[in-house]
């Protein structure tokens, strides 16, 4: 009887195919972000509404900033998945196996979302300075001529942020980051993994695109639930230059603009994080394919 051990993906691998896959998915759904972020900026502070809704958006951004402005902040959206996702898909996925194999693939939900928490909130930390810098850049458009600040690519913020203001500045809103992070990759790593299981029991979905495509689509709804209250607080804190507080952010939200605010933008959120979750899952899978199949 042959003793040989099943060929396994190395842990660096793992945290390489997770930032290739987040890159890919970006490619396709920054204007997305773009429009999510500016409808959370639409009304702050009590002022009027810039947006009446999501198709709105985007048709004012293309008048006034032409189409290429729809992908504004692109390189900084590149940059934050080549740190965040890479660090929390390979951090997800070295520790699921890890455990899996002591388990003997037995673990539950809540233990998937302990891993997707602490793979989420330590790759948020390290992709904040990329997050700020995607905040600021694709919030640019919106603001007077004036107060714009005209970063000419993701590299050229982060410079010109720590020069101007200060190192410190490129983790600002680390903690609702963090957070949201946090909330984040425990219900999407988890609700994926979780939904795939469940999907696959029913005998009517096999291993392929279409079972990747479903448990994506859960996943993508149930992240977005939980999620926005945390990325709308998340997204004006980075947006500001001056002082901040996240809790009282998210009390004048609620004050100014009522309970249901904290999921304005709810359709350009999914929209963006529906399509991205599904992309980076489905390229996830194929690079893993891939990689068993000729490395």
């Amino acid at each position: 009887m042959s003793t040989e051990k099943p060929k396994v993906i190395p842990n660096y691998a793992k945290f390489v195919m997770g930032g290739i896959s987040g890159m890919g998915a970006t490619m396709f759904v920054q204007p997305l972000d773009l429009v999510k972020n500016r409808m959370q900026l639409s009304g702050e502070g009590g002022s009027a509404k810039a947006y009446k809704n999501s198709f709105d958006a985007v048709k004012t951004i293309i008048r006034t900033e032409g189409v290429t402005g729809i992908y504004t902040g692109l390189s900084a959206g590149l940059l934050r998945q080549a740190t965040y996702t890479t660090a929390r898909m390979g951090f997800y996925q070295s520790l699921l196996d890890h455990f899996n194999q002591q388990y003997n693939n037995q673990l539950g939900f809540f233990a998937k979302a302990s891993i997707g928490i602490f793979a989420g909130g330590v790759a948020a930390y390290i992709g904040t300075p990329a997050e700020v810098a995607l905040i600021r850049m694709t919030a640019d458009g919106k603001l007077p001529p004036a107060e714009r600040r005209g970063y000419k690519n993701v590299f050229n913020a982060l410079y010109r942020i720590a020069k101007e203001e200060k190192v410190t500045t490129l983790w600002k809103g680390a903690t609702p980051t963090v957070a949201r992070a946090m909330v984040v990759n425990g219900a999407q790593l988890a609700s994926y993994s979780q939904s795939k299981e469940f999907l696959v029991s029913t005998s009517y979905f096999r291993e392929g695109i279409f079972l990747h495509f479903c448990a994506s689509m859960i996943s993508g709804l149930v992240t977005t639930i939980a999620s926005m209250p945390v990325d709308i607080v998340k997204t004006r804190v980075q947006k500001s230059s001056g002082s901040t507080n996240a809790v009282k952010i998210f009390m004048d939200v609620i004050r100014n603009e009522g309970v249901f605010s904290l999921w304005k933008g709810f359709t350009p959120y999914y929209a963006r994080l529906g399509p991205h979750t599904v992309l980076t899952f489905i390229f996830l899978e194929q690079l893993n394919s891939m990689y068993k199949k000729f490395l």
